[in-house]
């Protein structure tokens, strides 16, 4: 048996380097990493961007105890280092430091959900092996404990060796501990390899590791943990800043072992799962290990929630009451809004003298600008919905129950939640497709969320249906009618653009993008009761990546629109 060399083969990062760069945050989805993003930042974040690519880069400022402030980053939920995923492949370029424009962390949160060691752990075994100062932070304790696992929080940091902090973000316990921590990377030190590389893979992971260090500016630690995921993985697959040579050398190296039946992946987990097995059995105790995982109340829920006809009788039902929702608590404020753009117009054409700048004002920018801003309360009804839906963990439940139908043309269970989001815009639900793994089934997504019923077709539908359609009740409550006859319609306009998009899909899926369906894997989290801080906050920052992205780009065509629309002027026809 060999092990891949330590953390003091790690060449040091400047301690300039190190105080420039970023706290980040990294976990497994679902695991409360972005509750305990929202609890150490609060108001103090802003969404944006990574260069050149559509992954978001969220970030925010903590408050240190002595006054200071520090970057915190929260990177895209993963499950361990090999990317699948654009928002994967960006998490790893920004923990290695190869994503240009972004300084190398200095630290970093390893979010750990307690009711689920072993898989949690995993990705924490990859990120001990790069080198960087790591604070694990345990989540769910309260969970784990209600269900008998008693995770000790101290062993567990013995064993693993690196600072171990409970909290529970919804409540800000362990916080100012955590904070504490966070103001002294140098107390948290990479330990690099706890698990014992198998001695068949120890010739090629060194071969492969010198020729990496010679072609790169990778320290021997990090390039000997990459040399691992290119012995086991696809490099086509794996988003590596290697040179061809690197690449051909380990296409050939796995070429031999794959002759001398060594199975590098199995050797490499199981060689995991028995570090991990190790540092879980000193962590919890005997009793709690027999009950590690909930059992009852999930699977009770399950029972309904899963079931091949209930489960789908209640997933209409919940899609019905958010959109009657969306489309009859948001009247008001948007009534509010369109009179409040309609009295701006009003104010501006009685103070400004008559010509092109008040017509640019009054029909291009207001004009334009509120068509998008006025459907802004469903927008943020809609991403509340999802939040809180998201939250209590029955969005990954319907997600699963929609693969079914998805699956068999061509999209992904992950497509669930951008075509949902369609239905408000079309912009966001596009935006949400990066975390659709398979690339086809990513485009099939965006080519086909445009035909979902978005909000901005809402008038031409009430218009249409109050001219056409008579105001008939097709099911009453006493004298209290449920649904008529125009509800039945509005609902099927919103079927008929389901409908068109999964026919789309199929075309696309059988011509212009032929493949097999991509298999769906999903973790089923465990129902909680959702936190309404979280849900707000994030609301607040889809509604205003809205307001950036749509409204600065519908305002530019308003513009442009408006300028064809006046321009040229006939010599013969009055101003106006």
């Amino acid at each position: 048996m060999a092990s891949i060399p330590s953390t003091a083969n790690l060449a040091p990062a400047s301690s300039d380097a190190l105080a420039s760069g970023p706290i980040v945050l990294v976990g497994n989805p679902n695991s409360g990493k972005t509750t305990l993003f929202n609890a150490l930042t609060g108001l103090r974040q802003k969404v944006g961007n990574y260069p050149g690519v559509t992954v978001e880069k969220k970030e925010g400022r903590v408050e240190l105890a002595d006054g200071q402030f520090a970057r915190v980053v929260d990177l895209p939920g993963l499950y361990s280092l090999t990317p699948h995923s654009p928002d994967e492949a960006i998490a790893r370029e920004v923990l290695l430091g190869l994503r240009p424009g972004e300084a190398p962390p200095r630290l970093v949160v390893n979010v750990v959900d307690a009711t689920n060691l072993d898989r949690n752990l995993y990705l924490t075994s990859q990120l001990l092996e790069i080198g960087l100062p790591v604070v694990i932070a345990l989540t769910m304790v309260d969970s784990a404990e209600s269900h008998g696992v008693q995770v000790d929080a101290s062993r567990l940091a013995q064993q693993v060796g690196v600072p171990v902090v409970p909290v529970t973000a919804s409540k800000r316990g362990g916080l100012d501990e955590l904070i504490s921590t966070l103001q002294q990377p140098q107390d948290c030190p990479g330990t690099g390899m706890g698990w014992t590389l198998p001695s068949q893979l120890d010739p090629a992971v060194q071969q492969l590791a010198e020729q990496i260090c010679a072609a790169t500016l990778l320290s021997p630690q990090v390039a000997s943990a990459e040399s691992v995921n290119l012995l086991t993985h696809d490099v086509n697959a794996v988003t590596l800043r290697v040179t061809d040579p690197v690449l051909k050398l380990a296409h050939e190296l796995r070429e031999g072992l794959l002759e001398a039946e060594i199975d590098c992946a199995a050797l490499v987990v199981q060689a995991r799962y028995e570090w991990i097995e190790r540092v879980t059995a000193g962590a919890l105790t005997s009793s709690a290990r027999k009950t590690r995982l909930p059992i009852g109340f999930n699977e009770r829920i399950d029972r309904i929630v899963m079931h091949p006809i209930l489960g789908y009788v209640l997933f209409f039902g919940v899609m019905a009451v958010l959109f009657q929702a969306i489309f009859t608590w948001v009247q008001w404020p948007m009534d509010q809004i369109s009179a409040g753009m309609s009295a701006l117009g009003a104010w501006i054409a009685g103070w400004m003298p008559t010509g092109d700048l008040r017509d640019l004002l009054i029909d291009g920018v207001i004009g334009g600008v509120g068509n998008t801003v006025v459907f802004l309360p469903q927008i943020l009804l809609l991403f509340l919905g999802i939040s809180l839906l998201e939250d209590t963990g029955y969005l990954v439940r319907a997600a699963f129950l929609v693969d079914r139908i998805m699956s068999r043309v061509g999209l992904h269970g992950r497509s669930f939640i951008p075509m949902l989001s369609s239905f408000a815009c079309a912009i966001p639900g596009i935006m949400a497709t990066r975390t659709i793994g398979d690339r086809k089934a990513r485009l099939i997504t965006i080519l086909v969320a445009p035909l979902m019923s978005c909000s901005a077709r809402l008038p031409v539908y009430a218009l249409m249906i109050g001219a056409f359609i008579p105001s008939r009740p097709l099911f009453s409550l006493g004298t209290v009618p449920v649904l008529t006859l125009p509800g039945a319609v509005m609902l099927s306009m919103y079927v008929l653009g389901m409908v068109a998009a999964f026919c789309a899909a199929w075309v696309f899926h059988r011509t212009v993008l032929p493949g097999v369906a991509p298999s769906f894997l999903i973790e089923m989290p465990p129902y909680r009761i959702p936190s309404l801080k979280t849900a707000l906050l994030q609301m607040a920052e889809r509604a205003w990546l809205f307001l950036r992205r749509a409204g600065t780009i519908i305002l530019a065509v308003s513009v442009v629109l408006w300028f064809l629309a006046a321009y040229p002027k006939r010599p013969d026809l009055p101003p106006a």
